[in-house]
């Protein structure tokens, strides 16, 4: 059963520049393995955005509840390439609270747009 669904979208460029103009903003919206390729690299703008997208659906899908901590919403990717989430803390409560079971991700980036669609199964 489909118990919510989310999408949004992230302009790439306006992202980049609330990341340049408040650097302390990565630190509120991502953990570290999310910031970080598995080469030690910072991982780049449009693959931000995507994931800060993906979180801002995993809220709609929960019906945007209060309180949620950006952080306890990881997007990561599987050795297959797959998106995934992986959720702890504010959001798993909501999570489970709303009887959701399994995450459903779909990321893109192009054109200048980074987007997210989210859904949440019972």
């Amino acid at each position: 059963m489909i118990i919510g669904v989310g999408i949004d979208v992230a302009e790439i460029d306006r992202f980049e520049d609330a990341l340049r103009r408040t650097p302390a903003m990565a630190d509120r919206l991502f953990i570290e393995s999310e910031l970080m390729l598995p080469s030690g690299e910072r991982r780049g703008v449009a693959s931000l955005a995507a994931r800060f997208a993906a979180k801002e659906a995993v809220a709609k899908a929960l019906g945007a509840p209060a309180g949620l901590l950006w952080t306890d919403c990881e997007v990561y990717v599987e050795e297959s390439g797959r998106p995934r989430l992986r959720m702890r803390g504010t959001v798993a409560a909501a999570a489970r609270a709303r009887g959701v079971r399994t995450w459903h991700l779909s990321l893109s980036h192009d054109a200048g747009v980074a987007s997210a669609m989210v859904i949440a199964e019972g």
